[in-house]
């Protein structure tokens, strides 16, 4: 009982630095000097946002959100390719 005691008190603990996190991944696409500061917040912050799902899931013993958040990783790496054929090509689609 005490190794789950130990594991809630660290996740606990974790929330409010992912929530910072968050809010400063999120100024950074609104102000980002560049189109590819925007595309990295996005990317960190949808990166972040699964990682905080898995740790939420833990925490809540909720093993359905690990698979919410594999393909919320997932779809992020699709949109990272995506983003990096336009910005090679300047052009959208196959």
């Amino acid at each position: 009982m005490e190794l789950e005691y130990l594991v809630s008190t660290v996740l606990t603990i974790l929330i409010p630095f992912y929530l910072t996190s968050f809010l400063l991944y999120i100024i950074r696409v609104v102000k980002g000097p560049t189109l590819s500061d925007r595309v990295l917040a996005v990317d960190s912050l949808g990166y972040d946002l699964a990682a905080f799902m898995v740790v939420l899931s833990v925490l809540l013993k909720a093993p359905l959100m690990i698979v919410s958040a594999l393909a919320l990783a997932l779809w992020v790496y699709a949109l990272d390719i995506y983003v990096a054929k336009y910005l090679e090509a300047r052009e959208m689609g196959g």
